[in-house]
């Protein structure tokens, strides 16, 4: 399955780096993205991997969040993800 990174998780003053605000396709309410809270979520470049784990959902249209091993690079903004 495929998803969208669409931000940090940030607020008004902070910015967590290895926070991230993911849109998956298909996903368009908190009801129908918690049956994703658990998953494994993996980032990749040509080089490298970097993994995660989706923790939470994220607002009323079905977006999540997912925690990163190490930070994520500005780089992975508007980047596709892969959900397993």
């Amino acid at each position: 399955m495929k998803g969208i990174i669409t931000s940090f998780r940030r607020g008004r003053h902070t910015q967590y780096d290895k926070q991230m605000i993911i849109e998956v396709d298909g996903y368009e309410s908190a009801d129908d993205a918690e049956d994703l809270v658990g998953k494994d979520v993996s980032w990749n470049t040509g080089k490298k991997t970097i993994d995660g784990e989706i923790s939470a959902t994220h607002g009323d249209n079905g977006a999540v969040r997912a925690i990163f091993e190490k930070g994520m690079p500005g780089q992975s903004l508007a980047d596709e993800v892969t959900i397993d």
